[in-house]
């Protein structure tokens, strides 16, 4: 029997779309994100890379992750340990479990978002109006300081509500930073002064360089204990100045006279976060009137023990580094909402989702075959709602579109929709039979392209409402609404014209 052409183009969309998702069977777990000042950053380890074994243990999941590491550490002594990735070879020498976060590696190509995932989700405000070309300097800028943080996975959009109201949209899938927040919160406006004079800020204005993994010149110099019982741990690293910023620093203190020591100058250079200040830094007598490019910003952590503190330490030496590379942000942010989603809570979602759609397309196959007594009108319809999940989830894989709650609403709103559409072919085929099928159906075909032209028009404005938080539904309901009017409805008018007939 030959094939008609419009069941071909839904093969080979089929086909398509499964090499676009295209399963994967590898083992190990993946590397999601590094600690950019920890020793596994500083030893190659990078987001991305897929560990096969640790000290010659296989790592084929999370579990055989975590039984290895919590075994090898489980002294607390200084250890070796050689990591084995797909690409590579590395050894770290640490009494500590490696800063880095993994996960299993994904099955497909398909992303989900952190709904799915878990994460963090920060909608996030400027405190003024901004025009359009504004609100896309201010993401290029907040995904610069995000990237710069060392925080992995991160996704920063702008988005417009109904209104024209202008917001961020910040993601953080498959974790769930303690300093998400306090990131975003912060303008991160740098100044160092002398005085009540601004010696230079941060960003490219005046600075041309940080340093930030080079030991020589960014480190923790040393931990001591402090007054309540704890520890304070001190950093130290180098910037580079712009010759503008240096020349305005040596005329600033060309005629500033010596302290009583005769060692530094009488004013200090003063740090500021936000108008707040962190630090303030002797000047030696040795720099009055110099041009000097260089110049060494330290500053401290604390913490109820020396770990705490060392972290502590580390934490606010990447957060005034981060501030001094990517300047302030042109506008204050205010938090509209914020949402942390677990891990273990974003499966729950997916596998309640993945059973409802099954669900869903097998009872209402059951009810067409107790309506129509059709066994193959039922098979029919079964086959097509199937294939329309493979080609939208084809789709998305293809074009990188992340699947979160929304979308996945979106393709079971377009089930539902279809199975609305294949009823109107089922019943217009089994209607007026004077009339001939290929009439019936073209009548059919006539009412579903109206009601999709209905329905685009509906998901359009959608996509902007809510300040975007909607728009993986409407382009979702989108992607599966056009293949189904192109592909899948037609195969079925195909099928049922030949059932009919």
């Amino acid at each position: 029997m030959k094939i008609p052409l419009k069941i071909w183009i839904l093969i080979i969309a089929l086909i398509l779309s499964l090499l676009a998702i295209k399963p994967s069977f590898e083992t190990g777990i993946r590397i999601e994100s590094v600690n950019m000042d920890s020793l596994a950053f500083e030893n190659g380890l990078r987001a991305g890379q897929i560990i096969k074994s640790i000290n010659g243990e296989p790592i084929k999941d999370k579990i055989d992750y975590s039984n290895v590491i919590k075994e090898i550490f489980k002294n607390g002594e200084e250890q070796r340990i050689d990591i084995i990735t797909k690409e590579n070879e590395f050894t770290l020498f640490t009494n500590q479990t490696p800063e880095i976060t993994v996960d299993e590696i994904p099955l497909t190509r398909i992303q989900t978002g952190l709904d799915l995932q878990g994460g963090a989700r920060a909608l996030v405000q400027p405190d003024e109006e901004i025009t359009a070309a504004q609100l896309q300097d201010l993401v290029a800028i907040s995904r610069n300081r995000f990237n710069v943080y060392g925080l992995s996975d991160v996704k920063v959009n702008g988005v417009t509500d109904l209104v024209g109201d202008k917001f961020i949209l910040i993601e953080v899938a498959g974790a769930t930073p303690d300093d998400l927040e306090e990131l975003i919160s912060q303008q991160g406006k740098f100044e160092a002064k002398i005085g009540n004079q601004t010696v230079f800020v941060g960003g490219e204005k005046d600075i041309s360089d940080v340093c930030r993994s080079d030991a020589s010149c960014a480190a923790v110099t040393g931990c001591t204990p402090s007054q309540d019982g704890g520890q304070y741990c001190n950093f130290r690293f180098t910037i580079y100045l712009k010759e503008s910023a240096a020349q305005k620093h040596a005329d600033m203190t060309r005629n500033l006279s010596l302290d009583e020591t005769g060692k530094y100058l009488s004013e200090k250079l003063t740090l500021l976060v936000d108008d707040k200040e962190v630090d303030s830094l002797l000047i030696g007598s040795s720099l009055r009137g110099q041009v000097a490019t260089q110049i060494s910003i330290q500053g401290s952590g604390s913490g109820s023990n020396q770990e705490d503190a060392l972290k502590d330490a580390r934490t606010e030496m990447n957060r005034l580094q981060t501030v001094l590379l990517t300047g302030s942000l042109p506008y204050k942010l205010n938090i509209v909402k914020l949402d942390t989603i677990s891990p273990t809570l974003g499966k729950d979602f997916l596998n309640l989702i993945l059973l409802t759609g099954v669900a869903s397309i097998l009872i209402v196959s059951l009810i067409v075959f107790a309506r129509y007594k059709k066994i193959k009108t039922s098979l029919a319809l079964l086959l097509t709602s199937f294939s329309e999940i493979i080609i939208i989830l084809g789709v998305a894989a293809l074009i990188n579109w992340n699947l979160d709650l929304p979308s996945i609403a979106g393709i079971l709103a377009t089930i539902g929709t279809g199975v609305d559409q294949q009823i109107v072919i089922i019943d217009e085929a089994g209607r007026d039979k004077e009339v001939n099928i290929k009439t019936r159906i073209k009548r059919a075909l006539f009412i579903i392209m109206a009601s999709y032209f209905t329905l685009v028009a509906a998901m359009i404005p959608l996509g902007w409402a809510g300040a975007g938080l909607f728009k993986g539904f409407a382009i979702t309901t989108i992607i599966g609404a056009t293949s189904a009017v192109l592909i899948t409805r037609p195969a079925f008018a195909e099928m049922i014209k030949r059932i009919e007939s």
